[in-house]
C-alpha cells in the first residue's frame, strides 16, 4: 500500500544581540524549503542570500521523485547566475556571497542541497523519546574538510566553499533523503548551530508542542548564548496524509 506523506513547516529569522542587520534569507514553501545565511564582514552579504533565495523560490513546484536531484541543480544553477548578474550591473558588489541549505521534497522523497556551514538534521520521532539528531548536511569548512581543501579567494579561511556567483567547481552537495512519517527536519544558519550545544538543539527539535513554537525555541536558545549571529530555522514534520 502505498503511504501519501504531507509536509508542514515553521519558520524564524532573527538579527541577533549584536549584529546591524539581519544578512540571512530564508523561504518556507510548500515543496521547497531554503535557508542563505550572506557572508557577515564580506560585501552584501544581505543581497547575496537574498537574491539566492528568491531566485530558487521560483522553482518550489511539484518535480517528480527520480527529477529531485537534477530539479535543484537547475535551481542552483539559476541563483548562481542570479548572483553573476547582480555583479555585472554593479561591480561593488563583487566578492558577495552566500552559504545555503535547502530541502525539497516530492511524495516520500526528497534532496537536500547544501553549501557552506548551514546545517541540515533530522530527527526520526516514531512516539519513543531520546531519538537520535543526525546531521545530513555536510559542513564546507576547515573543520570538517581536509587541509588542503580550496580556499575561496577573498573570503577569509573559515569556509571552502559557499555560493558567490563564480562557475569554479565548488557547487553544493546533493545528498538524496528517503522521507517517512514522523520523521523531523531542521534546517538552520550557523547562528544556531555554531552557539547552541547540539543536545540542546535535539531537546528543542524532539519536543512536543507546534511547530512554530518549536521554531521561536530554538531561536530563543541562540540569544541566550549572546545572539552573536542572525539565526534563522525552518522546522518541517513529514506525517502521513
Amino acid at each position: 500500500m502505498t503511504v501519501t506523506l504531507t509536509v508542514e513547516a515553521a519558520s524564524r529569522t532573527h538579527q541577533g544581540l549584536v549584529r546591524r542587520r539581519n544578512e540571512d534569507s530564508h523561504h518556507q514553501g510548500q515543496w521547497l524549503h531554503v535557508v542563505a545565511d550572506g557572508l557577515g564582514g564580506h560585501v552584501a552579504g544581505d543581497i547575496a542570500s537574498s537574491t539566492v533565495t528568491n531566485a530558487l523560490a521560483a522553482y518550489d513546484r511539484p518535480v517528480q521523485a527520480k527529477d529531485l536531484a537534477s530539479f535543484m541543480g537547475r535551481a542552483i544553477n539559476e541563483a548562481s547566475e542570479a548572483l553573476r548578474r547582480k555583479v555585472r550591473a554593479d561591480p561593488e558588489l563583487a566578492g558577495m556571497g552566500t552559504t545555503l541549505v535547502a530541502l525539497l521534497c516530492s511524495g516520500g522523497e526528497a534532496v537536500v542541497a547544501n553549501v557552506g556551514d548551514s546545517r541540515a538534521y533530522l530527527i526520526r520521532r516514531h512516539g519513543s523519546r531520546d531519538n537520535a539528531m543526525l546531521q545530513i548536511s555536510e559542513d564546507h569548512n576547515y573543520e570538517h574538510l581536509v587541509a588542503n581543501a580550496a580556499k575561496v579567494p577573498g573570503l577569509g579561511e573559515r569556509l571552502t566553499r559557499c555560493l558567490d556567483g563564480r562557475n569554479d567547481g565548488r557547487s553544493p552537495d546533493l545528498t538524496p533523503l528517503q522521507l517517512h512519517p514522523g520523521d523531523r527536519i531542521l534546517l538552520c544558519s550557523d547562528g544556531l548551530s555554531s552557539y547552541v550545544p547540539h543536545e540542546q538543539i535535539r531537546a528543542a527539535l524532539d519536543s512536543d508542542g507546534n511547530l512554530g513554537d518549536i521554531a521561536d525555541q530554538l531561536v530563543g536558545l541562540a540569544l541566550a548564548q549572546g545572539g552573536h549571529d542572525n539565526v534563522t530555522v525552518i522546522v518541517i514534520d513529514v506525517a502521513r496524509r
